[in-house]
């Protein structure tokens, strides 16, 4: 056996082991949420099911107004996710394509925000909500998020690969900057787009910390919040309950990455990063 084999025979060996490491807590996730609760509790811990049971998903849908939390995380996620899109875009394509004064500056800002810890920012942003009176609704749970310095990074590094020439042909034909960036520029950065969207919107749909602490009343709890609180009893917490809802909660996440997974891998590929 040549030495390019065994070199290649090596490198699988250690992506399958890899793959396992990565994929094994979720396989161990979706097969125990078809398990009694006596089974999931049980030490050692097995695999397959010896008793398959919808019992878990039926107290999900019977304990928790499950509508009514799935329709605040999507709602929450989604307008956090057009935001990000939109303002990123915008700010993306001025600090790329634009000359004005204090742009430097601006970028440089950007870049120090990204080496702000968000829990850094948390009681203040906490504090400038409740004074607005915006805690306990949706747009308290939105609006802090539209925009964020990684997302304007993103889009401003991949608007610098568009090529000058491209932006001032458009503009010599008589197009404002407003016309430029609708239909020019963002057409363009599709790839770009669908990692920001894809990344924003598993952020935002997996928010627990922010929504707890802004959302005061049911009817504006998210699910991770709503699964939590209601899973999580005095005395016992029901780990079938928790895993029926992690598994709920994640394929609305594998959904959005497998339609746009294409645009994604060339995002991240165009982008530079790792």
């Amino acid at each position: 056996m040549t030495k390019d084999r065994i070199a290649k025979i090596s490198l699988y060996a250690v992506l399958c082991a890899g793959l396992l490491v990565v994929v094994g807590p979720f396989v161990w996730m979706l097969l125990s949420s078809f398990k009694p609760e006596s089974e999931i509790r049980s030490v050692p811990p097995t695999w397959w099911p010896s008793t398959w049971t919808f019992a878990n998903y039926r107290d999900l849908f019977d304990r928790l107004d499950f509508p009514q939390y799935f329709a605040n995380s999507a709602i929450v996620a989604v307008l956090v996710t057009l935001g990000n899109l939109l303002f990123c875009s915008l700010l993306g394509y001025a600090l790329a394509k634009l000359d004005f004064p204090g742009r430097k500056a601006l970028f440089l800002t950007v870049l120090g925000m990204l080496m702000v810890p968000g829990m850094v920012t948390f009681v203040p942003q906490f504090v400038l909500v409740s004074n607005l009176g915006l805690a306990n609704s949706y747009a308290g749970l939105v609006l802090p998020f539209l925009a964020g310095p990684f997302g304007v990074f993103l889009m401003r590094q991949f608007l610098l690969a568009i090529p000058d020439d491209l932006i001032e042909a458009a503009r010599v034909d008589g197009a404002g900057e407003w016309r430029i960036f609708w239909r020019v520029v963002l057409p363009l950065c599709k790839p770009a787009l669908a990692t920001l969207g894809i990344l924003t919107f598993l952020s935002s749909w997996n928010n627990f910390l922010w929504p707890l602490v802004v959302a005061t009343t049911d009817d504006k709890y998210t699910l991770p919040v709503a699964l939590a609180l209601y899973a999580i009893g005095q005395n016992r917490i029901y780990y079938g309950l928790l895993l029926a809802g992690a598994v709920v909660v994640v394929v609305p996440v594998l959904i959005v990455f497998l339609a746009l997974q294409r645009h994604f891998m060339r995002g991240i590929a165009t982008t530079g990063l790792k």
